[in-house]
């Protein structure tokens, strides 16, 4: 018997209307640039409304138009904004909903990570939250058949966060994405300067050099960095710019990151 988590945010973050969903996710991804080679291990992508970060996410995600067929399960890991949590809670359900219909989730997950103390399992951590929601049109857009592994982290330390990424890394079929924004309402140049110094810690994978004021999925974020540390990958900016560049003013802004990790 199947267990839907339904849209939260359909018609508010992105169209609810299937058409124009894949048409604004196709528009995004028309601007992308898809290199020739082996896609990214892993990416981080922003999280707000398509209007405001879509293009940004774009950039991470365009690169991975030539592993449609490879990808068969993603690792899908952002910040909870509802309900607090301790380390990472998966979904209970069987199938996340959007408009472009329902993606399965990976019952394996459950049982790799069964055996660790910062892993637990909740429904209203997901109910409501977006950070994994607004990634999904893009997810199924550009991938033919995969299996989702949600998880939204809370309270945690990098190294418990980078235990959990390790059980679940995989190989060439596993993407691992990682859902934050980076500054929250400075006005235009402090975002700015601080989504800079941001962007230098990500490329050097100094997972010390990040917190809540730097990045709202900074836990996630954190374990990401430390276990790419660990892996010896590489990290590279892709797409860093704000909500005064994107659609909103320039008094109170939001700074948006897309990034890729590769095997170095």
């Amino acid at each position: 018997m199947s267990n839907i988590r339904a849209p939260a945010v359909a018609g508010y973050f992105y169209p609810e209307d299937p058409i124009m969903l894949r048409a604004a996710v196709e528009s995004c991804l028309a601007g992308a640039e898809d290199r020739p080679g082996r896609p990214p291990k892993a990416i981080v992508v922003p999280h707000a409304g398509y209007v405001y970060s879509g293009p940004v996410a774009a950039s991470a995600y365009g690169l991975l138009q030539s592993a449609r067929t490879r990808i068969r399960r993603v690792v899908l890991a952002g910040p909870a904004h509802h309900v607090p949590v301790h380390g990472a809670v998966l979904s209970p359900a069987t199938e996340f909903h959007t408009p472009l219909g329902a993606v399965a989730v990976d019952q394996d997950a459950s049982a790799v990570l069964g055996d660790l103390p910062q892993v637990s399992i909740g429904a209203p951590a997901h109910r409501h939250e977006h950070s994994l929601e607004v990634q999904l049109p893009f997810l199924q857009s550009l991938f033919v058949n995969f299996a989702l592994v949600p998880m939204l982290f809370g309270r945690a330390n990098p190294r418990t966060t980078a235990e959990v990424l390790s059980r679940l890394w995989g190989g060439e079929d596993t993407l691992v994405v990682v859902s934050s924004d980076l500054s929250h309402y400075h006005d235009y140049e402090t975002a700015q300067r601080i989504d800079a110094e941001t962007t230098a810690a990500i490329c050097a994978l100094d997972y010390d050099r990040i917190g809540p004021s730097q990045a709202c999925g900074c836990v996630a974020l954190g374990g990401l960095l430390l276990l790419a540390q660990q892996l010896g990958l590489r990290a590279e900016a892709l797409d860093v710019r704000n909500s005064g560049d994107t659609a909103g003013a320039r008094d109170r802004v939001v700074g948006y990151g897309a990034y890729a990790f590769y095997a170095a």
